[in-house]
């Protein structure tokens, strides 16, 4: 079932929002406030979550403040890669999220957190028992990313590859299973977590890895899903049909479904990091996901017994 919606996907990081089409987020704040409306509007008890923002960075929440964008959500949410890209120390994830918390009293999920294995598969096996120690307990939701490696044909959602340098191919090993579909050491040191510590996984349309995915889930005991759908992918042919697909087969886990993604013609970059021309079709794009996938459940009182008359 879908227990929350997230508005958007790192929209601090230029790989997913464009800042030089909206320097000062008003914008993004425009398309939170009316998206985390139109969801409430559809079903309430749907948790509305700020995109996960990359870095951690209080001043942006401030500035989602400032915007009113904090009024339409739940949650705020982070995203880190100690061991990767971010310059903090792995230990320093408590003190990362307590700085989030000093700005807001929203409540702080961590949805997404991994460790590659492009250096060596043991520093993502200490990555993810390291994790668990430090953030089980800590914050409600914790979604480790990810399950299967990127497989290297299908590239990296980006837009600064040649900035980041060798950085960018460890976007292919953050997996705990190999593009190839063999375990590495790391899945096994996910397991006795995996009911507390969920996973993040993206599908790509038509991904053909998604029973594979759900067969590796349930055989972990994992609970808790991350995963989105695309505003862009929605003008695919038969994206319906792929979204159908995908939502019944994750039908048995709590599902945090992100919803991000500008169509190209739908923004003036031309760009799935656009502003969109008007944050309204984006509002209507989760709206009418959330009326397909988690209508609001209509009470009904059982009947009262009544004796026939004499």
């Amino acid at each position: 079932m879908i227990e929350a919606a997230m508005i958007w996907n790192e929209p601090n990081n230029k790989s997913h929002w464009d800042p030089e089409l909206d320097p000062d987020w008003s914008r993004f704040g425009q398309c939170v406030s009316l998206a985390g409306q139109a969801i409430h509007d559809v079903n309430s008890a749907v948790t509305r979550v700020l995109g996960g923002m990359s870095p951690i960075d209080p001043l942006w929440v401030q500035r989602m403040q400032g915007h009113g964008a904090l009024d339409h959500v739940d949650v705020v949410a982070v995203h880190g890669f100690p061991l990767d890209w971010n310059l903090w120390q792995i230990q320093e994830w408590p003190a990362k999220v307590a700085e989030i918390e000093a700005v807001t009293d929203k409540p702080v999920w961590v949805t997404e957190v991994g460790v590659g294995s492009f250096g060596a598969e043991e520093v993502q096996v200490f990555g993810v028992q390291k994790t668990a120690e430090l953030l089980v307990g800590r914050v409600p939701r914790i979604f480790w990313y990810s399950l299967f490696d990127l497989p290297q044909e299908w590239g990296a959602t980006t837009r600064h590859r040649e900035a980041e340098g060798s950085s960018y191919y460890r976007h292919f090993y953050m997996g705990l299973i190999r593009a190839d579909g063999t375990p590495k050491p790391a899945l096994e040191a996910y397991a006795p977590h995996a009911a507390d510590m969920g996973l993040m996984q993206w599908f790509h349309y038509h991904d053909p890895r998604l029973d594979d995915a759900v067969a590796w889930m349930k055989r972990l005991g994992v609970q808790h899903l991350r995963t989105g759908l695309s505003w862009a992918d929605s003008f695919r042919p038969d994206a319906i049909g792929w979204f159908d697909r995908q939502m019944e087969a994750l039908a048995d886990f709590d599902t945090t479904v992100t919803f991000c993604f500008t169509p190209e013609h739908l923004g003036p970059g031309a760009h799935h990091t656009s502003p969109p021309h008007d944050p309204q079709q984006f509002a209507d794009f989760c709206a009418a996901m959330i009326e397909r996938y988690a209508p609001r459940r209509v009470e009904t009182q059982p009947a009262t017994f009544q004796p026939a008359l004499t």
